[in-house]
């Protein structure tokens, strides 16, 4: 009988040499994967040397992702392995980049133990297309930027600084995405960063406001983070030495009102995030030395 010859194998010595079930086995040859060769006298399947190295390449494949329907179509000469691994390689490129924007929600989540709305927020933010996020910061940049009385390549400057993120972002960026687009999204947000960029903004023909080189010179923060270290309290005598090399003859009380609004509007936490949405180094926070440095300058004028 033919299930007899040794040049053939019965489904069950196939799944034996090539360790497959014979459930898988009967499964691909159902769908034409590993077709068999013969049938028995009595109606079985039948295979051959060939089918063994059939079963190998068809594993191969489906260990590396591929699909049956994929698989029969490079077995059967309509497409090449190349070709579907080349489909399939874009394919596992996009599964890794939603995995990893999956990741960094669920790290949003865990580090602020968010409620499910805030978590269906995020995860929508976190998901959006490059020309949604694009459009919600063009909306932000027009309602904050635009119509500043500044000079027009300043303007221009401000208008097409890219803020997006990379096609293949880290779970960092897509972390501060998502922090970055609650904050553009809050009006009040707006309002306050609107407000400090009025005060900070040179007009046309005219030099930087006083203050408005607070949030630019870093050698101002690391000089009051000294100070701070060594202990001594904003309303100290010590601290009113400090701010005499600082700002010289500079109107304080305008000074003031540039520190506090940008306190205010936390644009520093804003500098931050679009640091890291972009990939780049952010700059330490130095929220804490502005506001050492306003509570200095309040005391030194009540002195």
């Amino acid at each position: 009988m033919d299930d007899e010859r040794t040049d053939v194998l019965t489904i069950g010595r196939l799944a034996h040499r090539t360790g497959v079930p014979v459930r898988t086995l009967r499964f691909w040859s159902d769908e034409g994967a590993v077709p068999p060769v013969a049938r028995s006298a009595s109606g079985y399947r039948l295979y051959d040397a060939g089918s063994v190295a059939r079963v190998e390449l068809v594993r191969t494949l489906r260990e590396l992702g591929l699909g049956l329907d994929d698989v029969c179509r490079v077995l059967s000469g309509r497409t090449t392995v190349a070709e579907v691994a080349h489909a399939h390689v874009a394919a596992l490129d996009a599964q890794i980049r939603s995995l990893k924007v999956s990741r960094a929600v669920l790290s949003t989540v865990a580090t602020r133990g968010s409620t499910a709305e805030e978590t269906a927020l995020m995860n929508k933010l976190a998901r959006l297309s490059a020309a949604e996020r694009k459009q919600i910061i063009d909306e932000f940049k027009e309602e904050v930027f635009g119509g500043l009385d500044v000079e027009p390549r300043l303007r221009d400057r401000i208008l097409t600084y890219r803020i997006e993120l990379p096609d293949d972002p880290a779970p960092e960026q897509v972390d501060a995405w998502i922090e970055l687009a609650e904050l553009v999204r809050d009006p009040g947000f707006r309002t306050r960063l609107r407000t400090w960029l009025e005060l900070n903004t040179p007009a046309p023909g005219q030099g930087r406001p006083p203050g408005a080189s607070i949030w630019w010179a870093r050698q101002i923060v690391e000089i009051v983070a000294e100070v701070r270290e060594r202990g001594v309290a904003p309303e100290a005598p010590e601290a009113a030495e400090v701010l005499s090399p600082l700002f010289g003859e500079a109107d304080r009380a305008a000074v003031l009102r540039s520190l506090e609004a940008g306190i205010e509007a936390e644009a520093e936490r804003y500098h931050r995030l679009v640091a890291r949405v972009r990939g780049q180094d952010a700059a330490p926070d130095a929220t804490e030395e502005l506001e050492w440095l306003a509570r200095a300058l309040r005391a030194a004028d009540q002195a």
